[in-house]
């Protein structure tokens, strides 16, 4: 977990508590609905008890941005099932959109980065929406690149991007 608080700004960066699940919810909800024209897909998932189980995880990490005491962003990363103990996944990279263009994002991805050097880890991934632009080219401005282990299928409506984070 992050030892301290990080302040950017008006911006804390902490980690995420339980009862706060019903906020991340409706941040990725607003977040997610811009990159899908015909309006956000209804998958049948309960968000709030999924950011309940991620927060609550014992392996995994779900980080917040606060400004002003609102939520204003969200990151939430663990080692995937299917990786080495140096490899840590970015399941979920919200901010809010009122929030764009405001350093969230960056001071976010900061502190993923720190905690992943202090986790040890090496190597994140993540997949990306192929509609969100925006997210891509944010990621490509982070250091993000396409992961040449895994190159999106046919029909596949997302990007598969690596990190090589960076040692102290």
């Amino acid at each position: 977990m992050i030892r301290t608080n990080r302040t950017v700004d008006t911006v804390v960066i902490r980690t995420a508590l339980p009862v706060e699940a019903e906020a991340v919810a409706r941040l990725h909800t607003r977040a997610r609905s811009t990159y899908y024209p015909d309006g956000l897909p209804e998958d049948g998932h309960d968000w709030r008890a999924r950011w309940r189980e991620a927060i609550e995880r014992p392996d995994g990490h779900v980080l917040c941005a606060v400004r002003d005491s609102r939520l204003v962003g969200i990151a939430s990363f663990r080692t995937p099932e299917d990786a080495s103990a140096e490899t840590v996944k970015l399941f979920q990279f919200h901010v809010d959109p009122d929030q764009w263009r405001a350093g969230i994002g960056t001071a976010l991805h900061s502190a993923c980065v720190e905690q992943w050097r202090a986790d040890g880890r090496r190597t994140a991934v993540l997949d990306v929406h192929v509609d969100n632009e925006r997210a891509q080219a944010f990621y490509a401005r982070q250091g993000w690149r396409a992961d040449p282990e895994n190159p999106p299928a046919e029909g596949d409506h997302h990007l598969f991007l690596r990190y090589s984070v960076p040692r102290e």
